[in-house]
């Protein structure tokens, strides 16, 4: 049994069934609605919400729809710069991948739990970010093939090679190209997870020192909790930072789909 006040820094990340389902199944495949897949409906809900918000078409916005229309500009520029004309067309897809995973990131900082609501940053989870990962990837390989053909290859091939490196540079182009999906889901996991786990282990530092006595709590657990409120405004920092990112990586990757540079 767990000692009385103890904080287990990576029980916020267990994928746990919710409302009777965990005994759901399809063609003996079990698929129970988790806490995971719940707050990534609530992500789309905000989002969708968001959206909604900006298609009043005011002649004099208001703040909702000005803050869509900032966040479409924001995501139209940042494919003018990186694409070129053509990134125009991605525009939807880039800005619903941003503001997806900022919904994601900042819904799982919400203090929620003094309400019985304990949020899930499903973000901190491999398996989630790894199938956007995937999808921008496909995304970029159906384009290239698409717009390129067999030429898309050449992307491999630099200009400028010497013909006496012309047996290595592709390889290692290729496996850095096919590396990218990879990099990509790791560095959303791995920032999301850190400080999530950083933020429960200080929380237990806290915890202990109050329990320990008046010194231990004026010495350790008042700097702990001082540095949990520093951290968490960290927190808000990084997932905006990383779902910038995220859709500034995939614009780049989209680039060189389009234009092979």
């Amino acid at each position: 049994m767990a000692e009385p006040g103890k904080v287990d820094p990576m029980h916020q990340f267990k994928i746990e069934p919710l409302f009777g389902t965990d005994h759901w199944q399809i063609a003996g495949y079990h698929i129970p609605f988790t806490n995971s897949a719940l707050w990534m409906a609530v992500a789309t809900v905000a989002l969708l919400l968001f959206v909604w918000g900006g298609m009043k078409r005011q002649l004099v916005p208001g703040r909702w729809q000005m803050a869509v229309e900032s966040m479409t500009g924001f995501v139209d520029g940042l494919l003018a710069a990186n694409i070129g004309p053509a990134g125009k067309k991605y525009v939807p897809y880039i800005f619903s991948l941003f503001m997806f995973i900022l919904f994601a990131n900042v819904l799982g900082l919400l203090p929620l739990a003094p309400l019985g609501v304990h949020p899930f940053t499903f973000t901190s989870h491999f398996s989630v970010t790894g199938v956007l990962a995937i999808l921008s990837f496909s995304i970029v390989l159906v384009v290239g093939f698409w717009r390129h053909g067999l030429h898309f290859f050449s992307l491999f091939v630099p200009h400028g090679t010497p013909l006496w490196l012309i047996w290595l540079i592709p390889v290692i182009e290729l496996v850095s190209f096919l590396v990218r999906p990879f990099s990509l889901a790791l560095r959303l996991f791995v920032a999301m997870m850190a400080g999530h786990v950083l933020l429960e282990v200080l929380s237990s530092f806290v915890i202990d020192s109050t329990n320990s006595g008046a010194l231990w709590g004026t010495v350790v657990g008042i700097p702990s909790f001082l540095l949990m409120i520093a951290i968490c405004a960290l927190e808000i920092l990084v997932a905006g930072i990383q779902a910038y990112v995220f859709a500034l990586l995939t614009s780049l990757y989209l680039n060189d789909a389009e234009n092979l540079h």
